[in-house]
């Protein structure tokens, strides 16, 4: 996305956002965000070791992501997207995109999304970039598979209580950053007993600070429920920070306050012959999605 260009993207909108004219690009020399307060619900950490070595927690919760990963691809969901940007002397919104699509198959089995909704976008400030869809599709629930987790430095913080789950937390971050690709920096919150990520909790990166190419990223959180007794899938996703654009070639600069909420519903296992495993175990013809639950997510807070 480029300064001062008009950009129509007929599909869901994203969380990264990049400014509008008369922003434009500087070299990055500070914070690009300043993030917000974490929401409550999160318990004090304790820092004893756990009983088990972190590195085989780690084996273990990525392998599971990678079952999380393919199972949810035989899902069909609702996703709905709003963001605003807010007006810091009133704290309203003065700006919204707001998109609704379900994420559904056609009758020859092959995955796509349908826009339910989309009232006319009012955002001014700010303008959605093309890593937007590839953020609100894919980044916000970013799984950490067997296959990604080897790219990550991964290091055992501690274990706490996010409202009634049991914790184990990791801080991650990416070894090496590679051209054209994005990355998850921040933390993550793994169930005790499933292994599982439950609640993710940082930013994606890296930034794009050169001049006249500006896209920047707000930092997130997701939080994911236990839908049908087996794997936790994501919920909720709320993103705010105010973003610092940085002047340049007789631009001014400009901060604009961000606020992201994103959420994930109905979700309905989709009919077909492929085999979901779970643990080592066929589970494709097991519970139905609303019926299991043996324990209750930690939940996101109301808005």
């Amino acid at each position: 996305m480029r300064n001062g260009c008009s950009i129509t993207i007929a599909a869901v909108a994203g969380l990264t956002l990049a400014a509008v004219a008369p922003i434009a690009a500087h070299a990055q020399d500070k914070d690009t965000f300043t993030p917000m307060a974490m929401d409550s619900g999160f318990g004090r950490m304790d820092l004893n070791p756990p009983a088990i070595p972190p590195e085989q927690i780690i084996k273990q919760f990525s392998a599971k992501e990678s079952e999380y990963q393919q199972a949810l691809s035989h899902y069909t969901y609702r996703r709905t997207a709003k963001v605003q940007t807010i007006d810091d002397d009133t704290n309203k919104p003065d700006g919204e995109y707001y998109e609704v699509d379900d994420v559904v198959f056609d009758p020859n089995g092959a995955r796509s999304e349908k826009v339910v909704f989309a009232p006319q976008n009012t955002l001014n400030r700010v303008m959605m970039t093309p890593s937007d869809l590839q953020d609100i599709q894919h980044g916000y629930s970013f799984p950490l598979t067997t296959e990604e987790i080897s790219q990550y430095d991964v290091k055992y913080v501690g274990r706490q209580k996010v409202d009634e789950v049991d914790c184990y937390v990791f801080d991650v971050s990416p070894k090496t950053i590679e051209k054209k690709k994005r990355y998850l920096l921040g933390r993550v919150w793994v169930d005790q007993t499933d292994l599982q990520i439950v609640v993710t909790n940082g930013r994606i990166v890296p930034d794009d600070t050169r001049k006249g190419n500006e896209d920047l990223h707000p930092p997130f959180m997701t939080w994911r429920e236990q839908v049908d007794g087996h794997f936790w899938f994501p919920v909720y996703t709320k993103g705010e920070g105010i973003l610092h654009f940085s002047g340049g070639h007789g631009y001014l600069a400009q901060d604009v306050h961000i606020r992201d909420i994103v959420k994930y519903s109905d979700y309905k296992r989709f009919g077909s012959t492929t085999k979901i495993i779970y643990d080592g175990q066929d589970i494709t013809n097991q519970n139905q999605p609303g019926q299991a639950q043996p324990k209750q997510p930690a939940p996101p807070p109301k808005q």
